[in-house]
């Protein structure tokens, strides 16, 4: 199985192999379409310069003087009338030449050799050793016409510097593919942490240390894995809190159910005991039925999928219809209500915001005692719709506060239940609120009562 570094150092290497044999196409093309003819001018002259010093100069030895110009780095081929060649300076490495080119340059005509020699795509002609790659003139040698071929020797001008470039190219190579090495490790070691990190998560070990020190996206990458680990321990740890308390919630009515039925299978009860055991068995089984209805309805709410059905409604009428469904309670209680309801709509779902405001109103009512007030105020307030609920119940302590809206918490930690309570009620409203793109905050002072106080994007 291939590593994330290998394959990063062997894609640069194949890179760097492609992009030398592209570049070696591309130099070789733009040879044979730029510089060939430029080239071909330029040993065309120096044939040319060869030819009329010579005539300029003619009790100079041939030979000797041929000698001495291939000595300076020039293959030379010298032919005569009859066919007879002479070779001097470096060797070429075919020899092999048309008689017909011979008799065009014994006839007075130049040969381009080097403009007309065939290109080939892996082949650079300038360097392609060939007698055909020349350059012919013709030149008059003891009152006879001969036929000069000439190119530059290549491994005598430009030797030392072709063995220097293949150098620094070997270098260069091995220098990139060092330092492709390091670097890819480098650029890897944090995803190698990152993949370790993953192995832990999978046994459920979140608590991680990711020594990630980097301000790119490899360095955030890590930045929000370890966010993300944190979150998973909390989800974790909230999670293992939820089954906890649904299992003492459960386990609490179902104990009692069992104990007093099994008091009531006794000879030895009165009707009035008999009576007595069996109502504790149904208000034991309603809240068991109540709590299981407000998992379920945590349940939808988690998943949100085409859960809302939102439409525009007066929320000033729902709150009344809210009143008029708790009014035995508040009025068993002798509360007073203030109220403060103008018509305003929103855009929502009636019947989850039905269960926020009978969530709330049913709060404040349980936590006032008798003679107290509660005070309903509904504003506008820019786009915002606002709801203010305020009581002079028995308010909620400042370390209570900040844990109200989690699930199954109760300020009261004997957990009494005398109240039916089952620490649900504002975790969903809160949720309801949430998918409402609304806002909830609540303040309190035991003693002095609380205040929850929702917004809701207006009409």
């Amino acid at each position: 199985m291939k590593t994330l570094y290998s394959r990063i150092v062997l894609t640069t290497i194949g890179i760097l192999l492609l992009s030398s044999f592209t570049a070696f196409i591309l130099s070789n093309l733009y040879y044979q379409y730029n510089l060939k003819g430029f080239n071909d001018r330029k040993i065309t002259s120096m044939a040319h310069d060869i030819e009329r010093f010579y005539t300029r100069y003619p009790d100079v030895q041939a030979r000797d003087y041929l000698e001495h110009v291939g000595k300076l780095g020039y293959q030379i081929y010298l032919v005569d009338e009859h066919g007879k060649g002479e070779y001097y300076g470096g060797e070429f490495r075919n020899t092999e030449l048309a008689p017909e080119i011979i008799r065009q340059v014994l006839g007075g005509e130049t040969y381009h050799g080097i403009r007309n020699f065939p290109s080939g795509l892996f082949i650079t002609g300038f360097f392609d050793n060939d007698l055909n790659n020349s350059i012919g003139v013709p030149i008059e040698i003891g009152g006879a016409t001969h036929a000069l071929f000439l190119r530059p020797d290549v491994t005598v001008q430009f030797g030392e510097m072709r063995i220097f470039f293949s150098i620094i190219l070997l270098i260069s190579i091995l220098l990139c593919i060092l330092l492709v090495g390091i670097v890819t490790r480098h650029i890897v070691k944090p995803i190698v942490k990152l993949t370790e990190a993953t192995q832990h998560i999978s046994q459920g070990k979140y608590d991680l240390k990711l020594d990630v020190k980097r301000q790119d996206e490899i360095g955030k990458l890590a930045d929000h894995f370890s966010r993300m680990a944190k979150g998973l321990e909390q989800l974790e740890q909230m999670r293992q809190e939820f089954v906890s308390n649904v299992s003492h919630e459960i386990q609490s009515p179902l104990a009692s159910i069992q104990g007093f039925s099994q008091t009531l299978q006794s000879q030895n009860l009165s009707a009035e005991q008999q009576q007595r055991y069996l109502s504790i068995i149904e208000e034991e089984s309603r809240r068991m039925s109540h709590l299981s209805k407000q998992l379920l309805m945590l349940a939808s709410l988690d998943k949100e999928d085409n859960l809302i059905d939102k439409t525009p409604f007066d929320l000033a009428d729902q709150i009344r219809q809210v009143l008029t469904v708790t009014e035995w309670s508040w009025r068993s209680k002798d509360l007073a209500m203030d109220l403060e309801l103008p018509s305003l709509y929103v855009h929502g779902d009636p019947q989850l915001l039905h269960q926020v405001w009978t969530n709330l109103l049913t709060n404040s009512i349980k936590f006032t005692e008798e003679g107290g007030t509660i005070t309903i105020r509904l504003s506008r307030q820019n786009n915002l719709c606002s709801v203010e609920i305020s009581d002079t119940g028995i308010g909620i302590s400042e370390s209570d506060l900040p844990h109200i809206f989690n699930r199954f918490y109760k300020a009261d930690t004997a957990r009494d239940r005398k109240e039916n309570s089952t620490g649900l009620g504002l975790s969903i409203t809160k949720k309801i609120i949430d998918l409402h793109h609304g806002h909830i905050e609540v303040k309190s002072r035991p003693g002095e009562g609380t205040t929850f106080r929702v917004r809701l994007p207006a009409v």
